[in-house]
């Protein structure tokens, strides 16, 4: 058996948690988007379904927060940098035909505390997140602390545009959370965030 079978089966499942969560996904459906044996899984995952969930959303976070980089980098403004970022968001949500969610925020809010081993994995990837954002956001000039209120504030602006996407059946959301999420910004940097 080859790892490129393991792959697929991470793939997989990565694919089917996005789309429609953890406890409608089955085994056999990743076995048959895999074009994988049940044998195979099981050899891959001898825990199962949990197991391969588990890892499937760590490898999914660790490729979504290379999204970040990946979209800011271009655009020498970050509030421009921001801005691009929700609306690639949009965009994609739009061309997916609305099912374009993260599989680590599906799942958690789908199995918050009903599984243990799926909460802690996605808690975990939900904090190398903030980690990985929050020293992203100061390598462009923010502070410390506003640069951890910024990506959390991103994140948690993009999972509910992804869920309120998906539900009305428009990119709205997504174009209201980015122009929120950059008007923040620029409230953090002018250092008025308190204000009244």
């Amino acid at each position: 058996m080859s790892t490129d079978t393991r792959d697929r089966i991470l793939t997989a499942m990565g694919e089917l948690m996005r789309r429609q969560g953890y406890s409608a996904t089955g085994v056999k459906q990743v076995c048959d988007l895999a074009h994988a044996r049940m044998g195979s899984l099981y050899h891959y995952f001898p825990h199962g379904k949990q197991q391969v969930a588990a890892e499937s959303l760590r490898a999914s976070g660790e490729a979504y927060i290379q999204l970040l980089p990946l979209l800011m980098d271009p655009y020498d403004d970050l509030g421009d940098a921001v801005s691009a970022f929700f609306e690639a968001g949009a965009q994609q949500i739009e061309d997916s035909g609305w099912i374009n969610m993260c599989p680590v925020g599906t799942v958690a809010g789908e199995i918050a505390d009903s599984e243990p081993e799926l909460r802690a994995a996605a808690a975990d990837i939900m904090g190398s997140w903030v980690a990985a954002g929050t020293t992203y956001f100061e390598a462009r000039g923010l502070g410390n602390a506003d640069a951890r209120e910024l990506i959390l504030a991103i994140l948690g602006a993009l999972e509910g545009a992804f869920v309120l996407c998906r539900t009305l059946r428009t990119s709205e959301p997504m174009r209201a959370a980015g122009r929120s999420m950059t008007a923040h910004l620029e409230t953090l940097r002018s250092g008025k965030k308190y204000a009244s």
